[in-house]
């Protein structure tokens, strides 16, 4: 019989993607004052995600 190794996945980019939406949620309650306000949260997030990311991505790879 074979044995299945438990392979550990790297979700490390699912804080991009929750960055995004974290993002999307906040300028929804700016969009009334400036519509730009929405983007600029957006685009926020995705950068507070993507370090994020880059961080889980390192501490996991040191883990090994």
């Amino acid at each position: 019989m074979e044995e299945k190794k438990e392979k550990k996945e790297d979700r490390s980019n699912w804080a991009v993607g929750g960055g995004l939406m974290l993002g999307l949620g906040i300028g929804f309650f700016f969009v009334t004052r400036n519509p730009m306000a929405l983007v600029g949260c957006m685009l926020a997030g995705l950068g507070v995600g993507l370090i994020i990311s880059s961080i889980l991505h390192t501490v996991t790879n040191k883990q090994k």
